[in-house]
């Protein structure tokens, strides 16, 4: 008979591509996943990795065995998932993702809600950016994701993926208090043209829609400064070393010496809630769903201005 959960370990190996990989998804360490595999090898008595430089990968007979145990680890999703149904009860664990300002902006009031409402169910959550985050949505290493596009720049969400809605966000644009343009009650994109502008970092999705946006509107961006964190770009607005769009979800007080100025023609980031349809039906995720909505309901749509210099 098969463990289910080397079959488990065998599925995070064939996913991740790596013993690590599969160790940070399954929050163990190496050596537990070199002895699940091991055992696993012993049971179906077949060799199942085999080094490659300095890693390993699978074998005709470890891929044969990783096909079948996606097949069988998917089946046990919809069966707990029914069974979780069948009880009605939220219970267990739900594992969740978000990108930075969403779970700055979201996860307090929400994970407080659940904790308050289902006592015994287990919550863990972490960041990642929305592509990482719908990765691990779809490998199975988070449970539930909240990840955003951008009314011009939308994220694909690959099938097998069921979506809900939780907010629209307004984003504006952040300046220095002495800048030109702050005492402006709207402003347009096309102003900034000569303006260093601080981004996220390359590669993200936000660092995309941005360049796409700018050059759409026929600015070639001189993107002068990186930071992933919008508390560290709003600090660097302060200093004077340029501008920067602001989201309002998750941004908090706005930092002395920087102004944030509405756009004219309103950028807004979709917030959605994202996970597997073989878990649709589990009250964790229905639960989980729902407390999010909420936190976004009393999520302020007026933005906290400053002007300070």
């Amino acid at each position: 008979m098969l463990n289910l959960e080397r079959l488990r370990t065998l599925d995070a190996l064939a996913r991740h591509g790596s013993v690590s990989g599969a160790a940070e998804g399954m929050h163990v360490t190496t050596s537990a996943v070199s002895q699940q595999m091991a055992k696993l090898e012993r049971e179906v008595g077949q060799q199942l990795l085999a080094k490659q430089g300095r890693g390993v990968r699978l074998t005709d007979a470890g891929r044969l065995l990783a096909d079948h145990a996606a097949r069988i680890l998917s089946q046990v999703e919809v069966a707990q998932s029914d069974i979780d149904a069948q009880r009605g009860r939220v219970v267990g664990e739900v594992r969740l993702g978000a990108f930075p300002t969403a779970a700055r902006g979201l996860f307090p009031a929400a994970l407080r809600t659940l904790r308050d409402s289902h006592p015994e169910l287990r919550v863990q959550s972490r960041e990642l950016e929305p592509e990482a985050a719908i990765r691990a949505v779809v490998r199975g290493d988070l449970d539930l994701a909240v990840v955003l596009d951008w009314s011009n720049k939308r994220l694909p969400v690959p099938g097998g993926l069921a979506k809900e809605h939780l907010l629209d966000d307004a984003a504006d644009v952040a300046m220095p208090a002495g800048h030109p343009l702050a005492g402006r009650s709207e402003v347009d994109l096309e102003e900034f043209a000569d303006d260093p502008w601080v981004s996220w970092p390359e590669g993200e999705f936000c660092y995309e829609w941005l360049v796409f946006t700018l050059r759409s509107k026929g600015i070639e961006p001189h993107i002068a400064h990186l930071a992933g964190e919008h508390h560290t770009q709003l600090a660097l607005i302060a200093g004077g070393l340029g501008v920067c769009v602001a989201p309002r979800l998750g941004r908090g007080p706005v930092p002395e010496g920087v102004a944030v100025v509405p756009v004219r023609h309103k950028m807004r980031r979709h917030i959605h809630a994202v996970w597997r349809t073989d878990a649709d039906r589990r009250p964790s995720i229905r639960a989980a769903v729902r407390a999010l909505a909420a936190a976004g309901k009393a999520v302020p749509v007026t933005p906290e201005r400053s002007n300070r210099r």
